[in-house]
């Protein structure tokens, strides 16, 4: 049996997870707001952590969507009210890192847990898992593509947002924080970086590459998953923007 047909879910959910995060990272990468989705992404923690803590895994869904969904509104109203944004958002992950730490002090898995929440190990993914992700992502990716366009103002803001946290809170707990930060930005900046190719599709393929050596590379050398799909696309990511530039000067 190939690696292929054995992690066929890891595999489909690798290429849906760049493919969703790029539609958010473009436009955050725009908007510079850098880690707006590592801040919802550690809030969101929050509530995956105190479910697994305080309530053995019940409610862990429900919570971290409650507390994915409160970062956004929190970040929505920052970005109208708030100077220095980014500082803002910083802070924000901050506090949100704090307090997963001081949570999981409770536990004598405390260190495990922080582990699989920072970068969790995508290439086990059994086929239910990956089919709601893949319902989850869908739903995202429509209302993005097709609805986002259309609208203005605070709703406009509320919809990216709420749909980041919504898919935020999907992707943590099938892939990490920090994974999750690595295929939001990666792939996306590379996509930027260059002009002959749209960024979208440029940095879709991108990210679909870097995940898939990742996986491969992660089985044959007996790596974590989550840390070697962190590395690989971020430094493909960083090689790929750095020699870009050194041609532009060159020319």
């Amino acid at each position: 049996m190939s690696i292929i047909e054995l992690f066929w879910p890891a595999f489909l959910l690798s290429i849906a997870l760049v493919f969703i995060h790029t539609i958010f990272g473009i436009e955050i990468i725009k908007r510079g707001v850098i880690f707006t989705d590592l801040a919802i992404g550690q809030i969101a923690a929050i509530g995956m952590a105190l479910s697994v803590v305080l309530m053995d895994g019940a409610y862990q869904n429900s919570m971290t969507l409650a507390f994915a969904l409160l970062g956004a509104l929190i970040i929505t109203w920052a970005t109208k009210k708030v100077d220095k944004i980014e500082a803002f958002i910083g802070l924000l992950y901050a506090l949100g890192i704090s307090s997963i730490m001081l949570i999981l002090a409770q536990s004598a898995e405390g260190t495990e847990l922080y582990s699989k929440l920072s970068a969790a190990d995508v290439l086990f993914t059994n086929s239910r898992d990956l089919f709601t992700s893949l319902s989850v992502y869908g739903g995202v990716a429509l209302a993005m593509l097709f609805l986002y366009p259309k609208v203005q103002g605070l709703f406009k803001e509320l919809l990216f947002f709420g749909a980041l946290a919504i898919t935020v809170t999907s992707s943590v707990q099938s892939a990490g924080v920090l994974v999750v930060f690595a295929l939001l930005i990666a792939p996306s900046y590379a996509g930027l970086a260059q002009s002959k190719i749209k960024p979208f599709a440029f940095a879709t393929g991108f990210g679909s590459i870097g995940v898939l050596v990742a996986l491969v590379a992660s089985y044959n050398l007996d790596l974590p998953t989550g840390y070697m799909i962190i590395f690989t696309i971020v430094l493909s990511s960083l090689l790929f923007v750095a020699f870009g530039s050194l041609n532009k000067r060159s020319e």
